[in-house]
């Protein structure tokens, strides 16, 4: 056997008592890492490990009409959530199973969590069946926690969802924004319509539950808690009679109405159709029927109230009329007789009426909707001084209503052309324009806040959701969300002129003289209620209604609408008001690729207006009306 030598073994030693040293500061470092550095963080931890912040939804707001009539519910809603720190991945299978969800969806979930802290909710919408079943096997799987929250329901469905709007879960870019404010990760905001203007009024705020848990994460006992706060009901401006008896009266058919209160803005009703089911987004809509929604050829999720843009047709007259007046180019009396059409340069230009309507002044012209007056007005006018009186009217702008991002239509000139196409404007594009056809187009709201403002005798007003006894208080409390940047007034759009803009309800007076007005109006009323006029399908015994037919072309055809498929089919207008004395409500009436707006859109108006009025306690009609012309 080797002899170690006594300076070997002392070599040995050595190494042994440095390797031992080493270890020893490769302890004491991790040791004070661990303590002093991490102590905090480990603290922290094991807080968390006896400790839960459980977030307490609040009781969201009722949304009401202006009736009373509540257009939302709150309703209990129960999930299972997993509030143990960390689930042993052999039990999945079984917890899965139980209920019937895949492994997979629960590894996913747990994956994604936003916080540590927070329990992860793994299934929703549990039935009371499968919360007996849950509480009955808790001891099988203590580490799944039945929590009760609150879903929203809308007990009107589709009716008028595109104003109501629905709930939806948090952004990650909101919940970064708002998590300040106590929000949790996993909240349901409003993400449309009403519910989205006034979330921060609607939701109220989020209470807090501290809790002690044991290792499994079943609560101990409560160690402190921050009771939620109720959200503020608020009360909207709309009718939801006027609103479901409207969209009835589609009958399937695509369109969109806006009905107003003239006197103050205030929003009677707004339909966009087809729509969707606000139901179905109530705790995030489901795959499948996102994508019908998307892949839907009718657009259910556009508003074409306001996102749409179509020519308004002889609706649109109303403003040729109001041009020529102002600038003296015609009187009510001037007349010029219409014999089916005229020729202008290499054109014929011709009337709805191939026979003609034959010698016929101002408001003959506006009541049997003649497109040959108003093509003479066009060309006596001029194309830019019929521009200006749609500005003034409110044409190619907005309404501000921050529902969504509003088209402002077109409101065509020579410079517009010019600026947006590079040419020049031709004389015979005038005579397509003054009966709106050609470059013009509208959205529907435009239209309504028209009529408005030719009802309540010219005060151009700003569009309101809440009913007015009540927006002053809801507007003091609400983040009301700013509109969008593209509603920055465009360069080669002129503001809306006005002559009196200290008028009270949020309105300007427009520069159109009160004669002007009230001629319009007469002859509007006319169009309803003389005969020859194209919208009497809108006519009400004891109600005296006024309004304007409209049919714009999709494209030129010299065949009958109604033998061609239905995607080249003319649109169908009406906008009224009533009662003409003292109006009430003005609307504007659209049916995509309708047809006549005298027979398809005027009787939906008379179905609204009656609807309304009725609610204020004017006699109800039994006279439904007659089509006393098949025109526009």
């Amino acid at each position: 056997m080797e002899k170690i030598t006594a300076e070997a073994l002392h070599r040995r030693i050595r190494i042994a008592t440095l390797v031992v040293f080493i270890l020893s500061m490769v302890m004491f470092v991790r040791l004070f890492q661990l303590s002093i550095i991490e102590g905090k963080t480990y603290k922290l931890l094991a807080e968390n490990n006896r400790q839960r912040i459980l977030f307490v939804e609040p009781e969201r707001g009722i949304i009401y009409d202006r009736n009373g009539i509540p257009l939302v519910k709150n309703e209990p809603y129960f999930v299972a959530a997993v509030t143990a720190e960390e689930i042993n991945e052999e039990e999945l299978p079984a917890m899965a199973g139980f209920l019937g969800i895949s492994p997979e969806e629960i590894k996913e979930k747990l994956k994604n969590r936003k916080s540590q802290i927070e329990p992860v909710v793994i299934k929703e919408g549990l039935s009371f069946e499968e919360v007996a079943r849950l509480e009955a096997r808790q001891s099988d799987f203590p580490y799944i926690s039945i929590l009760t929250t609150i879903i929203r329901r809308y007990p009107y469905g589709t009716v008028g969802a595109h104003l109501i709007g629905y709930l939806g879960r948090i952004t990650e870019t909101q919940w970064n924004s708002l998590k300040s404010e106590g929000i949790p990760p996993d909240a349901f905001l409003g993400q449309w319509g009403v519910e989205k203007i006034y979330d921060s009024v609607l939701r109220g705020k989020f209470g807090k539950k501290i809790v002690e848990v044991d290792a499994l994460g079943h609560e101990i006992r409560m160690l402190g808690e921050i009771p939620p706060q109720r959200g503020q009901d608020i009360h909207l401006s709309i009718d939801i009679n006027v609103q479901k008896a409207m969209e009835e009266a589609y009958a399937g058919r695509r369109g969109a109405f806006v009905a107003l209160r003239p006197e103050t803005g205030e929003v009677l009703a707004l339909g966009s159709l087809p729509s969707f089911d606000p139901n179905k987004f109530a705790r995030g809509a489901a795959p499948d029927y996102w994508n019908k929604l998307l892949e839907d050829e009718g657009h259910p999720l556009l508003n074409r109230a306001f996102q749409s843009q179509y020519p308004p047709g002889s609706v649109y007259k109303i403003v040729t009329a109001i041009a020529g007046l102002e600038e003296g180019i015609i009187k009510p009396t001037t007349t010029f007789h219409c014999s089916g059409g005229i020729p202008f340069g290499n054109r014929f230009f011709r009337c709805w009426k191939k026979e003609g309507h034959g010698t016929v002044d101002l408001k003959r012209a506006i009541i049997e909707s003649c497109d040959v007056y108003f093509y003479e007005v066009g060309k006596r006018v001029g194309i830019d001084r019929i521009a200006e009186y749609a500005r003034r009217l409110g044409l190619g702008d907005i309404s501000g209503i921050n529902l969504v991002r509003e088209k402002r239509g077109v409101v065509p000139s020579s410079e517009w052309k010019l600026k947006s196409m590079g040419q020049p404007w031709y004389p015979g594009e005038t005579l397509n324009a003054s009966i709106g056809q050609g470059y013009v187009s509208v959205t529907p709201a435009q239209l309504a806040r028209i009529i408005a403002t030719i009802a309540n005798g010219g005060y151009l007003k700003t569009f309101s959701l809440l009913k007015s006894d009540h927006a002053e208080f809801i507007h003091q409390q609400a983040i009301v969300t700013s509109p969008p940047k593209n509603h920055s007034p465009s360069n080669n759009i002129k503001p809306v002129e006005i002559s009196d803009p200290e008028d009270n309800n949020g309105s300007v007076k427009v520069n159109i003289s009160q004669q002007t007005l009230n001629f319009i109006k007469e002859a509007l009323i006319g169009v309803v209620n003389e005969p020859g006029g194209t919208g009497g399908a809108a006519r009400l015994q004891g109600i005296l209604v006024g309004g304007k037919t409209g049919t714009a072309q999709v494209i030129s055809r010299a065949i009958e609408t109604h033998k061609l498929p239905e995607k080249f089919r003319d649109h169908a207008w009406f906008v009224a008001f009533a009662p003409a004395d003292r109006p009430e409500i003005a609307m504007a009436v659209f049916v995509e690729h309708g047809g006549h707006g005298g027979s398809v859109a005027a009787p939906i108006a008379r179905i609204g207006i009656e609807k309304y009025l009725g609610h204020t306690g004017n006699e109800k009609t039994k006279n439904k009306g007659t089509i006393d012309s098949e025109g526009d």
